[in-house]
């Protein structure tokens, strides 16, 4: 997380840092941004940098998690949009996600994060989704889904139904990068495996 310092800037001055810092996060991996660079383009001394973040993987990090924070966000508005369908909801967010990679940069930051993604990188988003432990958020979250219709029959099967379809959303991202497809492939890839999981997910009556 970012040092006190940083939170009490101006927003002016923590956007342009952000910025700077997401620039050079998606023109390179995390193993190869510089911290030069991104103070450079940020207009601040280097000695500055240390101020706010005490490395550039702290920086990272805190990017990664406040792009997290923001898909959850958006998850929960679906979920009250769709009443509660958990395949209908992380469907839109994929769309939602997909959409926002028109957008050279946005595309270039996820592509580098999907590309290099490692236990640490995973835990980092999922933690922020707030998805892959039972907590506060994700009590908040389970009392949005509709389990209805869900094969569940225990606290622990619906949580493990959560992390199989939100897996597959984020598996099919780092597909798309990893094999440069299309859109409308990596769609295509998603809704065929949605219809599968929804086989064996769903109540036979459903």
């Amino acid at each position: 997380m970012p040092k006190q310092t940083f939170f009490n800037l101006s927003e002016e001055k923590k956007l342009t840092l952000i910025q700077a810092g997401k620039n050079e996060f998606s023109r390179v991996s995390l193993a190869e941004a510089s911290i030069a660079n991104i103070v450079k383009e940020a207009k601040i001394p280097r000695g500055s940098f240390y101020q706010y973040f005490y490395d550039k993987e702290d920086l990272y990090f805190y990017l990664l998690t406040e792009m997290a924070k923001e898909r959850r966000a958006e998850f929960i508005l679906s979920l009250k949009k769709h009443n509660g369908d958990i395949f209908n909801s992380l469907t839109e967010l994929f769309h939602l996600m997909i959409v926002e990679m028109e957008n050279d940069s946005v595309r270039k930051f996820y592509r580098n994060v999907f590309l290099n993604m490692n236990y640490k990188t995973e835990k980092a988003f999922l933690d922020n989704m707030n998805l892959n432990s039972f907590n506060k958020q994700y009590v908040e979250i389970k009392y949005l889904l509709n389990t209805e219709h869900l094969n569940v029959s225990n606290e622990e099967e619906l949580f493990q139904l959560v992390q199989i379809v939100l897996m597959t959303m984020m598996q099919n991202l780092v597909q798309k990068f990893a094999n440069d497809m299309s859109n409308e492939s990596v769609i295509r890839n998603y809704s065929v495996q949605m219809c599968l999981l929804k086989r064996g997910l769903l109540k036979v009556n459903d």
